[in-house]
């Protein structure tokens, strides 16, 4: 499948899984390959992490206005041309180029109410307390404000391609099943308008889409079907390719001892060392075995298409990695059957 068709498949692409197994990681990865093919990317942070601008060599904290992190025409070499500097958060992002900005239910809010004629009296009433009242009162609400935000961000059309990188599962399914929850108990008015635009774009798989990242482990291979389930069943979105992060790589010779390889290459080895390459030889081994029994099981329970990226040996994602986890992500998705192309 072309790269530039997989990443125009859907102009919302919410990015979600457990937490630890590389989310915001996979976000920053797939901006970068978008921007690559030539789209215009906006990612929306949730949760005010550095990640994805550490990944792309900023370390800047997020903000409301938003930041440029790479710039258009920059290439995949990891040479450091990522672009600082803020974007203005309106303004129509040239293709190539990756924005980053930070999206929370106060802002949003705020924004809310001086779109609608009540700047003057916004800060007095987050200030006053009044709102956490009122989002006490009405469970979802600060779940909408954002919600309705990132709508508002797609209808705009700022951006080919809006990634959004969401809360840890368990939040993931409070904070997308919240807009039909106010839209069954909601009889009217501007929170049931807003509840039925943001169930309007979460069903509609050309605007929406959810992308589930795991590990290849037993724990969050659960987790990712049992969630990628209840968001089909509760959510009614779309789910693209599921992505498996930090897959270790197969390694030639791994079936034979280490006392054998040794004397097959005709060296001498301290027996400490050699007990230490067999110990390692052993892990390597058993740890890819439960590897590919656990890809096989995801791909028996849950019928989506998985692209696979590798184990990194690193302790930091900067420019040098992401250049890396792009490629993987590009070959995965030249192996996947374009949908327009099958028929029916």
């Amino acid at each position: 499948m072309d790269v530039r068709a997989f990443c125009s498949q859907s102009r919302v692409l919410i990015v979600a899984g457990k937490g630890g197994v590389g989310k915001t990681t996979m976000v920053a990865a797939l901006a970068h390959l978008a921007a690559g093919a030539g789209l215009s990317v906006l990612v929306v942070e949730l949760e005010g992490r550095s990640g994805v601008g550490a990944a792309f060599g900023q370390e800047e904290e997020l903000g409301y206005a938003g930041s440029v992190l790479r710039a258009a025409g920059a290439s995949l070499a990891g040479d450091g041309s990522n672009a600082g500097g803020d974007g203005d958060g309106t303004a129509v992002i040239p293709p190539g180029t990756v924005q980053a900005r930070t999206i929370t239910p106060d802002d949003a809010l705020l924004e809310y109410l001086a779109d609608h004629g009540l700047k003057r009296v916004s800060k007095r009433l987050m200030s006053s307390g009044i709102v956490d009242i009122v989002a006490g009162a009405i469970p979802g609400i600060r779940d909408i404000l954002v919600l309705g935000k990132i709508k508002q961000i797609e209808r705009s059309g700022i951006a080919d391609l809006v990634l959004v990188d969401a809360p840890a599962t368990g939040h993931t399914m409070t904070f997308l099943s919240s807009a039909g929850g106010l839209l069954d108990a909601a009889r009217g008015g501007p929170i049931r308008t807003q509840a039925a635009d943001v169930v309007e774009l979460l069903s509609d798989p050309t605007r929406c889409q959810v992308a589930l990242v795991t590990l290849p482990e037993e724990m969050p291979v659960n987790e990712v079907i049992e969630a990628a389930y209840q968001l089909e069943d509760r959510v009614g979105i779309a789910l693209g390719p599921v992505i498996v992060n930090a897959c270790y790589t197969p390694v030639a010779g791994l079936d034979v001892p280490a006392e054998d390889a040794v004397a097959a290459a005709g060296v001498t080895l301290d027996p400490s060392m050699v007990s230490s390459l067999e110990a390692a030889r052993r892990f390597r081994q058993t740890r890819h075995e439960l590897q590919e029994e656990q890809l096989q099981r995801l791909g028996h329970e849950l019928p989506l298409p998985q692209l696979r990226v590798p184990f990194l040996f690193t302790s930091a994602i900067g420019p040098h990695e992401l250049d890396l986890l792009t490629d993987a992500l590009a070959t995965g998705v030249k192996e996947l059957h374009d949908p327009a192309q099958v028929p029916s």
